[in-house]
């Protein structure tokens, strides 16, 4: 799949969700990483080849599961060794899980346990947890999006055991974008109560719908107001409204297109005041390490001019023509090139 909508979307079709769109404080304080004040900078803060001193960072760069969903999912790469990879491969020390390579562990203490000790034995940090296949916070069901609140609890106490800052979940249902947008409040405050209690922030990317209008996800938060509740601005994924697959396949979601999409800049620009966390998202590149689809010194200036500091920017690659590992390099070094503005 070419990107965060066409994943989203093809996993609901595969009934990962619970109901389609119709395509495809002082503990809180110390969690709280996208307006963390340490000075713990990791390894990524390096030059990359080429470059004769090191620069530093505004952020810390983490690396997002979804990276390798490819080799994950042919059983090619065991998530118990992500965390390993992520430090020995690309010299990356904040790693974001994806709850779907897990989905039955959430409650399994002894494989949570082997989790946090391959991550805690090479020095990684486990940032955050990315929920998908839990139910809706904006369905309007009442009766479902109570049980989809409830199926997150698991992952916050999971995250919590990990010692991540948060889980990230979707603030998506189908009817009037006042109605979904009604539910979703409901549903985050009753959740982030719960993850209150744990010292886990909620935070909600723009995931498609009416999730990637910056706009309606801000008010969103602005309704909410709740210190541990918060964004996780994805600066690729802003497709509101995307055409319909010709049948149900990965190959066949590739091709679908963007019939309307959200300005991006805008968007990130409406979510940083409330970003706990930010999605490096990357699908090529050009012959001077550009990415081909993102202003990336236009949008690491935005996420700065939000006050976004030491916090971390997970890179998350999701294209085709390089290998994972290339496309995570590549990024990487993105990054380091132009984060020190």
């Amino acid at each position: 799949m070419s990107n965060t909508n066409n994943r989203r979307q093809f996993l609901r079709q595969m009934g990962m969700y619970t109901m389609g769109l119709g395509f495809l404080p002082s503990v809180l304080a110390a969690c709280n990483e996208g307006k963390s004040t340490r000075n713990d900078k990791d390894s990524t803060a390096q030059p990359s080849a080429g470059n004769e001193t090191a620069k530093e960072l505004f952020f810390k760069i983490s690396l997002a599961e979804w990276s390798f969903h490819k080799a994950l999912f042919a059983k090619k790469m065991n998530h118990l060794d992500f965390a390993v990879r992520a430090k020995n491969e690309f010299g990356i020390t904040g790693v974001e899980y994806v709850n779907q390579f897990f989905k039955d562990k959430a409650k399994d203490q002894a494989y949570l346990a082997e989790m946090k000790k391959r991550a805690d034995d090479n020095g990684v940090r486990s940032v955050l947890i990315m929920c998908d296949g839990e139910g809706e916070m904006g369905d309007l069901d009442t009766k479902k999006r109570l049980q989809a609140v409830e199926n997150h609890y698991k992952w916050v106490e999971a995250a919590q055991y990990l010692g991540c800052h948060a889980i990230r979940v979707n603030a998506a249902g189908e009817g009037k974008a006042e109605e979904v947008a009604k539910a979703a409040i409901e549903s985050l405050t009753k959740l982030a109560t719960f993850g209150k209690e744990h010292g886990i922030n909620v935070i909600v990317e723009n995931h498609g719908s009416y999730s990637s209008n910056g706009k309606w996800l801000g008010n969103i938060m602005k309704t909410v107001n709740m210190t541990n509740c918060g964004t996780l601005p994805d600066l690729g994924n802003f497709c509101i409204n995307r055409s319909k697959p010709e049948n149900n396949t990965p190959e066949a979601w590739a091709k679908t297109t963007c019939l309307e999409e959200y300005d991006r800049y805008e968007g990130v620009t409406e979510l940083m005041p409330f970003a706990k966390g930010v999605s490096a998202k990357t699908y090529d590149f050009d012959a001077d390490g550009n990415e081909t689809t993102i202003d990336y010194k236009r949008m690491l200036q935005i996420v700065k001019n939000a006050g976004y500091k030491d916090g971390y920017i997970g890179i998350e690659y999701e294209g085709n023509r390089l290998s994972e590992e290339e496309g995570v390099k590549k990024t990487k070094e993105l990054l380091q090139r132009l984060g020190a503005i």
